[in-house]
Parts: structure tokens; sequence; C-alpha cells
């Protein structure tokens, strides 16, 4: 799917569900991975995962616009727009919104950790996956000095 087929249905959604017309841009943003999509208070524009379309399909991305188009209408009519807003929720409700989008499987594999910093005052133990310098740092909790071991693989 196109940006401009976005445009399309974002603005289709938006006459159907809220019965207003969306005067913005909608375009798709292959880097956002925590979230389904983003609305812009400044431009209004709103920004919508690839990875969700992708992933889940058409069916939960129009969930993932109906809650974008929420914070959209509520902002320009000025109302309570942000997720703990009263009139949010209740407009995300009455348009069929989701709250929440859903997770997407994980592309990376999680290291585990390489490293562990000991205290020599306090003993308290620090697990890093990169290596930290030693001389820069001292514990958080006693301000000891603290001792870099490295970890046999599949330390963590």
């Amino acid at each position: 799917m196109t940006n401009i087929e976005l445009q399309a249905w974002v603005e289709r959604v938006s006459l159907a569900s809220f019965g207003v017309p969306f005067r913005h841009r909608a375009t798709f943003n292959s880097r956002l991975r925590s979230t389904g999509g983003r609305y812009f208070t400044k431009s209004h524009n709103i920004e919508i995962s690839t990875k969700q379309y992708e992933t889940f399909g058409a069916e939960e991305v129009e969930k993932i616009i109906k809650h974008e188009l929420c914070h959209y209408h509520l902002h320009l009519s000025g109302r309570g727009y942000k997720h703990r807003d009263a009139d949010f929720r209740r407009l995300l409700e009455q348009v069929g919104g989701s709250r929440f989008c859903s997770a997407l499987p994980e592309s990376r594999k999680k290291e585990p950790y390489r490293y562990r910093l000991f205290c020599g005052s306090c003993g308290m133990e620090y697990r890093r996956k990169r290596r930290v310098d030693t001389s820069k740092y001292v514990c958080g909790r006693c301000r000891g000095r603290l001792r870099l071991e490295t970890l046999p693989s599949g330390g963590g």
C-alpha cells in the first residue's frame, strides 16, 4: 500500500466514523516499532507503522487509524485529546478504535548479558550487554570501585 492510498483511506475513515474530513497528511513510517501510529500536535499529521500493516493487516490498521483520528479531531476541537482524558476514551469507544496496538514479533535476537560489574565495597552486581570503562564509573549504591568480569557465553 502506498502513502497516497493510506491518505485516501484515512480520509474515508474520518468521514465515515467521525463525520468530519481529515485535512492533513497521513503517511507510513517503517521505523515505528513499539507504536502503531503517531499524531503530531504541531503539524496535525498522522504516521502509521508499515510493520503493523504488513504483520496484522488492514483490519488492525483501521483501528490504529481510528485511534490517531481521535487524537486529531479532539485536539482540533479543543477537547481532551490525550490518552488519560475522558473525552478521548469515550470517543475511542464510540468509533471502535484500539487502545493498544498488537505487539510486533521480536525481529532482533536478544543478546544475553556479556559483562558483570561487581562492586568491591558493597558487593552490588550490575549486568551489562556492552563493555564499560570502570575507571569512569563507580557503584551507584556506595560509590565504591567496580570490577569488570566477562561472563561465559549464554550468561543472560
